[in-house]
């Protein structure tokens, strides 16, 4: 088990602590550090980097100016023991975002993979990444894409 900290990116003020989670499993913050926004509070922060300290993983985030926390109606039920992964249609003038597919993880690299990986292939059509986002207060992970062209 390990210690993870987002610490907010703000030099002046010596990167103040927002949120540390300890103990946590490596894998989860792996997964964390694949994604590129946080949804905490109804509050989305925006990654700037990630770093390897001495005995704590840390993620640099700042409050995002562009995007806004969604209330979503249409979501997938919550299951036990899996990680739960949406894929969701982003378009850059929508302020919802289409739930296209929801995966259920048994193992934590399958999600890690699907997070990590650019494309990702559904019913046949093929879906370019757009960003990925942990979404603390609905507990799953979403990847936002577009169809690819």
């Amino acid at each position: 088990m390990a210690r993870l900290e987002y610490r907010l990116l703000d030099e002046a003020k010596g990167y103040p602590l927002l949120f540390y989670y300890d103990p946590i499993d490596k894998d989860e913050i792996s997964l964390r550090f694949a994604c590129d926004y946080l949804v905490k509070g109804h509050v989305v922060y925006e990654k700037t980097s990630c770093a390897i300290e001495p005995g704590c993983y840390v993620i640099y985030v700042k409050h995002s100016t562009e995007e806004q926390a969604v209330d979503y109606t249409h979501t997938a039920v919550r299951r036990w023991d899996s990680i739960q992964m949406e894929l969701r249609e982003f378009s850059a003038e929508a302020t919802v975002y289409p739930l296209v597919h929801t995966y259920y993880f048994k193992d934590d690299d399958d999600a890690l993979l699907h997070l990590q990986s650019d494309y990702l292939i559904h019913q046949g059509r093929e879906w370019e990444k757009t960003s990925t986002e942990v979404d603390e207060d609905r507990h799953l992970y979403i990847y936002y894409a577009q169809l690819a062209e």
